[in-house]
């Protein structure tokens, strides 16, 4: 018979991070939050936004699975493993170009050597061998000839000679006894002037001239065979925002435009940046939405205020498929369903705990984790899932901004403004304000966004954004007479539920000048 303590050791041993899990747990514990599925797994070139611990490295290596299944060659790329010195890429005392330069030639690299893999996987069955070989060989010189093109720098030395005369004539008469004598002085002085002048033209780097690299790749597929390869690149943002024009602008012209391949990308968006405009209209990168999809974001699919039935659905299936890939016994515990209502004490604590992981898988799995601790060998409840959720609030979230004070204070002035004045658990903020601090906020996973572009009625044009507070920022005010009243207050009482269209929002909305005090040290990505 399986006790709750048979249970409780097996998720125990939850490991949370996707990249460290083999590829047949990887689909054994995928959930799909539909259409997630058929979005990453379609043949397009996509960028996939999300928050650290949303998913995004188990959706790319499940659609890297999938792929593999299908017959097709695909290759994943983690860039935080790419290049033997990776400090480079942001070393400061390096030109930019140089740095562009090193990420693109080790990004160019890496896919050789995924590629080499697969010839040596056909070669022994190939008709002409030799012609894999002549084609891996081209694609290693069309690397090894990608450089910077600009302007070199021009340096103009003029030299000017100018002479000019001074004079000074004096005549003196002196009138000596008996005589005149006449001096006639004359002082003559001829000045010589150089004068150097020294023009610089700086070089001026116009991006990185990738050659024959787009031919080069095309005929290494196309003499392997290969009818749709996929290049899944994964941690975008672990590279430094300013050199990642560069490695878009390699996928751009290289990538993009070979058949065949398929290019998706996992990033965080405050951390990425795609493009670097330059002059008359031109630019290096990706433009979103033209070059490359850019419509999916992980973050807008689990919100439990915004879709309860999914979000406790999702997570439900979640910790299952996470039990029975540990190898927890199935024979009882025969789906999701009695799982949970083994593990918590009633259909309330769950909903308390899907609420307070905010629609992060990672935290799902690592507060249940705190959870069983605080309750091992009894059901959770309520208490439980909220003492568990302020350690993990502690220990996680709060850490990160330690090294900020002015983020830690603009957050405790949301919390005293949205909670302490308005009893809410939400705000509104302009849609079309990029403030660094929510940005840097929303990445610590602090602050969470329910809904984008909401209108207001009595303010016409105006658009805004429906914010959260992090439940771990307010569990302990729960049954204090400070504990918050509703979602997002309004003139009219309070709406848990994000609305498209609000007849008056005065109350709900944070000003960006709020904010702006607390900009000092909150930081650059």
């Amino acid at each position: 018979m399986t006790t709750i303590r048979d249970i409780h050791e097996v998720l125990l041993n939850f490991e949370k991070r996707a990249e460290n899990k083999p590829d047949e747990i990887i689909s054994q514990t995928f959930v799909d939050a539909a259409p997630l599925v058929e979005v990453i797994c379609a043949p397009l070139n996509q960028i996939m936004f999300g928050r650290r611990g949303t998913g995004k490295t188990h959706a790319l290596r499940f659609s890297l699975a999938k792929a593999r299944e299908s017959g097709e060659t695909a290759v994943y790329l983690d860039l935080r493993t790419i290049g033997s010195n990776a400090s480079f890429y942001s070393d400061e005392g390096i030109s930019l170009y140089e740095r562009g330069l090193s990420v693109v030639t080790d990004i160019l690299a890496a896919l050789h050597d995924e590629l080499l893999q697969v010839a040596i996987s056909k070669i022994s069955v190939a008709l002409n061998p030799e012609q894999i070989t002549i084609r891996i060989d081209d694609f290693s010189t069309a690397i090894s000839e990608v450089r910077l093109s600009g302007t070199p720098k021009i340096e103009e030395i003029s030299r000017r000679k100018s002479e000019s005369d001074a004079a000074l004539g004096l005549k003196a008469a002196i009138a000596l006894t008996g005589a005149d004598v006449g001096l006639h002085l004359n002082l003559g002085a001829k000045r010589s002037q150089e004068t150097e002048t020294k023009i610089s033209h700086d070089g001026f780097v116009r991006s990185i001239d990738f050659g024959r690299v787009q031919v080069a790749l095309s005929g290494l597929l196309s003499i392997l065979g290969v009818r749709r390869f996929w290049l899944l690149i994964d941690e975008w943002s672990e590279l430094p925002r300013e050199v990642q024009p560069y490695l878009a602008d390699l996928i751009r012209k290289t990538l993009l435009p070979t058949k065949g391949i398929v290019v998706k990308i996992a990033a965080i968006e405050q951390r990425s940046s795609f493009i670097e405009p330059r002059e008359n209209g031109r630019y290096i990168g990706l433009e979103l939405g033209a070059d490359i999809a850019a419509d999916l974001n992980l973050d807008e699919f689990l919100v439990f205020d915004y879709d309860e039935d999914k979000a406790l659905t999702f997570f439900r299936e979640l910790i299952y498929r996470n039990y029975i890939a540990l190898g927890g016994d199935t024979s009882e515990v025969k789906n999701s369903a009695a799982l949970i209502g083994l593990l918590f004490t009633e259909k309330r604590a769950f909903e308390e705990f899907v609420r307070a992981v905010e629609g992060v898988p990672r935290d799902a799995l690592n507060l249940v984790s705190k959870a069983v601790m605080k309750s091992f060998g009894q059901k959770i409840g309520v208490d439980v899932v909220r003492r568990a959720a302020l350690d993990w609030y502690q220990a996680d979230k709060v850490k990160v901004l330690s090294g900020s004070s002015d983020l830690q204070a603009a957050l405790n002035h949301i919390i005293d403004e949205v909670i302490g004045s308005r009893k809410a658990r939400a705000f509104l903020f302009p849609s079309n304000v990029r403030h660094r601090v929510i940005e840097r906020l929303y990445d610590s996973r602090v602050l969470h966004l329910l809904k984008k572009n909401i209108s207001a009625r009595d303010e016409p044009g105006k658009r805004y954004d429906a914010w959260k507070i992090d439940y771990g920022c307010y569990v302990d005010l729960i049954r204090t007479q400070n504990a918050p009243q509703g979602l997002l207050p309004t003139d009219d009482g309070f709406v848990d539920v994000p609305e498209d269209d609000y007849r008056s929002i005065r109350r709900a909305v944070l000003l960006p000048e709020d904010l702006d005090g607390y900009l000092n040290d909150a930081g650059n990505d």
